[in-house]
């Protein structure tokens, strides 16, 4: 005989689904949370549903309805909506440092230790949490050129959770850099700092007459 089990029905999880469904899943923390997921389950906590610029009046409209709140202005004190940026490497001051990918919350950015890095612009949500890890400020942020769609929303969700399990599932085995990795790290970041400064100044600017 066999035994047919079903899920038992769990409201409270369809609901923060749902909601973060409407969020655009860019991961970027403005609302004060880390991550679309987490700010979801803090709206159905109470939260704010004023709180995410990226996706705009269409974000807000829709966790309004989802949640039979009214519709409020956007909260500008954690910035404007706008279109879809997207972050670019300057690759001549690019150290190598791996500071930017480790910060990157949808693994858009590739590179190694002591190489090159770029961000693959068709994956970049335009978080902007690569810029303030950057020690030579090499990253800056420029015009996508296109919006941010339904698909683009479910494909880094996907590539964030997989991030997730994956940063988890060295935490598990113990993968984490202990302090002296770290140091000699922190070290290797410092040196190459210097180098890159010690460059930059070297760069002489050109001769305009007036």
């Amino acid at each position: 005989m066999t035994v047919v089990t079903t899920a038992t029905p769990n409201p409270a999880a369809d609901f923060i689904g749902r909601l973060d469904d409407a969020l655009p899943q860019t991961q970027c923390g403005r609302c004060g949370h880390a991550g679309c997921r987490p700010y979801a389950e803090a709206i159905a906590r109470g939260a704010a549903i004023n709180r995410c610029p990226p996706g705009g009046a269409a974000t807000l409209a829709s966790l309004a309805a989802l949640t039979g709140r009214p519709v409020v202005p956007l909260d500008q004190s954690l910035g404007a909506a706008g279109p879809l940026t997207v972050a670019r490497i300057d690759e001549a001051w690019c150290i190598g440092c791996t500071l930017c990918i480790d910060a990157c919350p949808v693994d858009a950015i590739c590179g190694a230790p002591k190489r090159l890095h770029a961000v693959v612009a068709a994956l970049c949500t335009g978080c902007e949490l690569c810029i303030p890890p950057c020690p030579v400020a090499c990253i800056q942020m420029q015009a996508a050129g296109r919006a941010w769609s339904a698909e683009d929303a479910r494909a880094a969700r996907a590539r964030h959770e997989a991030r997730n399990r994956r940063v988890t599932s060295h935490a598990d085995r113990g993968a984490l850099p202990d302090e002296s990795e770290r140091r000699q790290r922190q070290r290797a970041v410092a040196d190459a700092l210097a180098r890159a400064r010690a460059r930059r100044g070297s760069v002489r600017t050109p001769y305009r007459p007036e």
